[in-house]
This record gives C-alpha cells, sequence and structure tokens, in this order.
C-alpha cells in the first residue's frame, strides 16, 4: 500500500480502487446524526464510508450523500447483507432494498455481513449475479476465517475482493491476514480502536508522545502501514478530522513489530466460528 493522503487508494483484484481509510456508522443513529457524521467526513476529505442493513441507518447515509457536493462517483460506499436476509432470492430483495434507502443505482462494495451456515454459499450466488450485471462495483465477505473462506472458494467463480474482520492491536489474526494475502483478498479492519480501547494501552500513548498524536491516530497508521484498510467510526466532527490526520508521520519498523506484538488473540466482538444470530 502506497500511503500518501486521505485521497488514497488500493487496489482490488478486480482493478477497482478503494479508498484505504474510511468513516464507519455501526451505532451511528439514523436521522441528523449519522447525516451529521458523512457529511463532515465529507467535508473533512473522506471518500469512504461503510454501513449496513443492519446498523439501520443506510437511509440516513443516502441522506447525507443526497445534500452533499460531493460527486456520487469519487464516493466509495459499502453496505453489507444482514443474516436473517441470507439466501439466493432473499440477497436479490435485500439488496434491492439497501440501495433504495442509499438513493443509488449501484453500489461500489457489497459484503456478506457474517458467514451464516448452509446460507453463505447461495448469498455469495447471488452476489456474483449482481456483480456481474454491473450493479457492484466489487463484492466480498466480512467476518470470514479461513474455514469459511476455503468453503466459499471451492465454489465461487469470483475471488472475494475484501474480508472486513474484527482488526486492532489486541486481535492481529496474522494467519487470516496471510490467507487473505495468498489468494488476493483485501484485508480490512473494523473496530480499529477497540472500542475506544486503544486509549488505554501504554505503549501507544509512548510512540504517540514522541510524534505528537494520539493513541488513536498511532493505530491507524499502523493499520496503513500493515496494508490494512480502516474505517474508524465517531459521530463527533472533531474526531472524524482528527483520525485521518496521520499522514505527516510515519511508524519505524521496530514500532510496527512492537504494536504487532501486543496481540492477545482477543475480541471486542463476536468470534465468526460461534455466533448464534
Amino acid at each position: 500500500m502506497n500511503i500518501t493522503d486521505l485521497a488514497g487508494t488500493v487496489t482490488l483484484n478486480n482493478g477497482v480502487e478503494m479508498p484505504y481509510l474510511g468513516l464507519g456508522v455501526y451505532l451511528t443513529k439514523d436521522g441528523e446524526e449519522v447525516e451529521t457524521a458523512v457529511l463532515s467526513a465529507l467535508e473533512a476529505g473522506y471518500r469512504h464510508i461503510d454501513t449496513a442493513s443492519f446498523y439501520h441507518n443506510e437511509a440516513g447515509v443516502g441522506n447525507a450523500l443526497a445534500k452533499s457536493d460531493v460527486d456520487r462517483k469519487d464516493i466509495f460506499i459499502t453496505t453489507k447483507v444482514w443474516n436473517s436476509d441470507q439466501g439466493y432470492e432473499k440477497t436479490l430483495k435485500a439488496f434491492e432494498v439497501s440501495l433504495k434507502k442509499l438513493q443509488m443505482d449501484f453500489l461500489d462494495l457489497y459484503l456478506v455481513h457474517w458467514p451464516v451456515k448452509g446460507k453463505f454459499t447461495d448469498t455469495w450466488r447471488a452476489f456474483e449475479k449482481l456483480y456481474k450485471e454491473g450493479l457492484i462495483r466489487a463484492i466480498g465477505v466480512s467476518n470470514f476465517h479461513e474455514v469459511h473462506l476455503t468453503e466459499l472458494l471451492k465454489m465461487a467463480e469470483v475471488i472475494p475482493a475484501v474480508n472486513q474482520v474484527e482488526f486492532h492491536p489486541y486481535l492481529v489474526q496474522q494467519s487470516l491476514v496471510d490467507f487473505c494475502k495468498s489468494k488476493g483478498i483485501q484485508h480490512e479492519a473494523w473496530s480499529p480502536l477497540m472500542q475506544g480501547g486503544v486509549l488505554d494501552v501504554m505503549l501507544l500513548n509512548e510512540i504517540g508522545k514522541k510524534y505528537g498524536k494520539s493513541p488513536v491516530q498511532v493505530t491507524l497508521r499502523w493499520n496503513l502501514q500493515r496494508g490494512t484498510v480502516t474505517i474508524p467510526k465517531s459521530v463527533h466532527p472533531e474526531r472524524i478530522r482528527q483520525n485521518v490526520d496521520i499522514f505527516d508521520f510515519e511508524l519505524s519498523e521496530e514500532e510496527m513489530r512492537a504494536i504487532n506484538a501486543l496481540d492477545r488473540n482477543q475480541r471486542v466482538g463476536p468470534d465468526p466460528e460461534n455466533f448464534n444470530f
């Protein structure tokens, strides 16, 4: 990944350019809160917004985009199909609903939100249909481990472009990262800030003091230097701006290794191999 500025991108396995830094809107309330967050992000220079049907704020994201002066073609929009909507026909219908809420005629990236056993391969067939019809620029998955990806790849005609998973200094999952890289699947982080937990990590604070940066900014820079697309969430315009003030410093190899070594295999979210929703 060539890290330049907030306009920087990674090239996915189908040639689509995806901004390597974006705004996540999980738990952001539909209506004014999510609209303000998205508009603040776009004003700050973000061009990547990540939502999901399960977040129940696609309509607010769509309203914000409609109000923005930024051209739709210059914004990368991701949403996800929820577990109860998986399966071939249900996925096709769910996609129509999401597209309508977002007020769009195409989607940049559509993800299978969780690997629902017995359904995600049929869901993927629907994804491939939508992709081949030109309604989605790239298709991918979320919360897929090697076992799920291996099963999917056995039947897939289109290799997933992205795998979005929980990723932060306490959950590196290096074997999964390496597996994705070997298959040409871009690694993307959700909960990169450990739900604010990075603020209490001594090492991140110490490194931050050296560069005049916060533990949050150090963590996000670490994400990018590892080649990981990342989507920090905030509803506060000032923090939204601060989160992307990470292009005027570079972590040393020693600092990168030290942060990598914080790994505890510790999750803040559900385990993809043991979930019941």
